[in-house]
């Protein structure tokens, strides 16, 4: 048993860890690390740690962390996310048990009140809206398997708030004396070219292991004001209705009817999560783990449920794609699972909603979606060809600065890059999917021999194929290349999460931390991203 007396100390270690990574990063700030402008880079691979564990194990149900801590229909599973502009947030909650079984009976959302009480001082709250709530289910058309219906989910808008202003707020119903305790949150920075978050981070393929909790505790000590998670947040479909799990669910259940999924993972993830996302906003964009295929044929319904998303604030009609701004910064998040064709809605939406960006008011363009165009790991390469097929150019004509993604269990950082070649003007792709879900890490490279996939294993559910051979450049008529890409920078197989620091107009710190450097002062991967606007002018449509 660990005494007590040892935790003072253990905190001050951990805190002149704290200092010394800072003055590391200060000193670096003034001569070392390197930016985009001493680009494009030598690819590098860092080789994998050999005592390094590429699997993880999910947190069980009897963890503390993931049980019910609340009684009758007192709020859980709070959490923050933003609208499309600093005045606007978004609360969201859960009230009342969820049932599975054979024989389940939706709650009624009416029967509880969705009410969040705010304001700046802790006391008294003298702001009051109301919002709505809804209950979804998870059913099956197959004997023995267990159906599922939610609590009631509430989402609140709150408005009129003032830029970078720190908030507290309750949630629930105080009509049933079944309100949460009192929480707080910070809105964003007004929108123009000197006003920034502080540190965003950055996560993908998040999962619910003992990996996560430590990928979660690293992010925490970062203090981010904004969580961005690209893509499967809890990996509930990797289980049966009955709990049962694998980490490759078509190896394990060859046999499923239908791809079951063990609705209750989502509960356990926004307890677990709740400490960080009750006082840090989070955004998140679909991965294919929300799939989640259901009777008639319905899927990505527990996603468009739990969370809240500014999609009607940012003239969007779906959940699956949509804008923000965060200070300087506008964020796109795209969807991976939806059409992308230049006839469907989603793209005719990403190019009014990249034609109305004022560059002068918030120069950052970041876009996000869940499978990368730029990785070059044998786990899901090329994949997305179709996605990039259809929409890269219009991202290149409207200057995306920095593209993030997840879905490939790993770390990779690109060169400027624009349909496969070195581009001063093109975006950094940062594919940053090793938050530490289920499934293992991706460890081989397309390049490497023997490790080519075959281009029939590569096709798009959503486009098709698209994923021919190169027809010019280094690795023209082939499918891989025979030498790490030269649009890779620098990739390595390990788990962590990046913080993404806007600075300026033109520069934003980019760090990637590995969960094994705790104690470390060194990033896994530090660069300046520089824009050019000088030199990579941005089209602007005519009003």
């Amino acid at each position: 048993m660990v005494s007590a007396s040892i935790f003072p100390m253990i905190a001050v270690l951990v805190l002149m860890s704290l200092i010394l990574t800072t003055n590391v990063i200060a000193d670096h700030d003034r001569s070392t690390i390197p930016t985009t402008l001493e680009g494009p880079f030598k690819p590098v691979t860092v080789p994998l740690d050999k005592s390094f564990r590429g699997n993880a194990v999910d947190l069980p149900d009897t963890d503390p962390r993931v049980k019910r801590r609340v009684s009758g229909f007192q709020p859980e599973q709070i959490s923050v996310s933003l609208s499309s502009t600093y005045d606007s947030v978004w609360i969201s909650w859960i009230t009342g048990e969820f049932q599975i079984g054979y024989h389940i009976k939706p709650l009624d959302p009416k029967t509880v009140a969705s009410i969040v009480r705010y304001g700046k001082l802790k006391s008294p709250l003298t702001h009051r809206t109301t919002g709505y709530s809804l209950v979804y289910d998870q059913l099956y058309p197959f004997q023995g398997l267990q159906n599922y219906t939610s609590g009631i989910i509430h989402h609140v808008r709150l408005k009129g708030l003032e830029p970078n202003t720190l908030y507290y707020y309750v949630c629930g119903d105080p009509s049933i004396a079944a309100m949460s305790e009192t929480y707080h949150f910070r809105t964003m920075p007004l929108s123009n070219p000197k006003s920034y978050p502080s540190r965003i981070a950055i996560v993908g393929d998040l999962g619910l292991t003992y990996n996560t909790t430590s990928t979660v505790s690293h992010m925490i000590t970062n203090h981010p004001d904004l969580v961005l998670l690209v893509g499967d947040v809890c990996y509930a479909n990797l289980y049966l209705t009955n709990g049962t799990g694998a980490d490759c669910y078509s190896c394990s259940f060859p046999d499923s009817p239908i791809h079951e999924t063990y609705q209750p993972r989502w509960d356990y993830w926004g307890r677990y999560m709740q400490p960080l996302l009750s006082k840090v906003p989070i955004m998140v964009v679909e991965g294919n783990h929300e799939l989640e295929e259901q009777a008639q044929n319905q899927t990505f319904v527990a996603y468009s449920s739990r969370f809240a998303f500014p999609s009607k604030e940012s003239k969007s009609r779906s959940t699956f794609y949509y804008s923000f701004n965060a200070g300087g910064i506008h964020f796109i998040m795209l969807g991976a699972y939806i059409s992308y064709n230049k006839s469907g809605d989603q793209y005719k939406w990403l190019k009014r909603d990249l034609a109305k960006v004022d560059r002068g008011v918030t120069p950052w363009l970041v876009a996000t979606w869940h499978a990368p165009w730029y990785s070059t790991y044998t786990a899901h390469y090329r994949e997305a060809e179709c996605m990039r097929v259809a929409m890269e150019n219009l991202l290149y004509k409207y200057g995306v600065d920095v593209v993030f993604n997840g879905h490939v269990h790993a770390y990779e950082r690109s060169n400027r890059v624009y349909n496969y070649t070195l581009d001063p003007c093109g975006p950094v792709h940062i594919t940053i999917g090793d938050g530490g879900n289920r499934e293992k890490m991706a460890k081989t490279h397309a390049d490497e021999p023997g490790n080519c996939p075959e281009p029939s294993t590569t096709p798009d559910k959503i486009g098709g194929f698209c994923a021919f051979n190169f027809t010019s450049g280094p690795a023209a008529g082939k499918f891989c290349w025979d030498r790490q890409p030269d649009y890779s920078a620098f990739r390595e197989s390990s788990f962590g999460h990046g913080i993404l620091e806007v600075k300026n107009e033109t520069h934003a710190l980019w760090t990637w931390h590995r969960n094994q450097d705790l104690y470390e002062i060194a990033a896994g991967d530090i660069i300046y991203i520089v824009r050019q606007p000088d030199i990579c002018p941005v089209e602007v449509e005519p009003h």
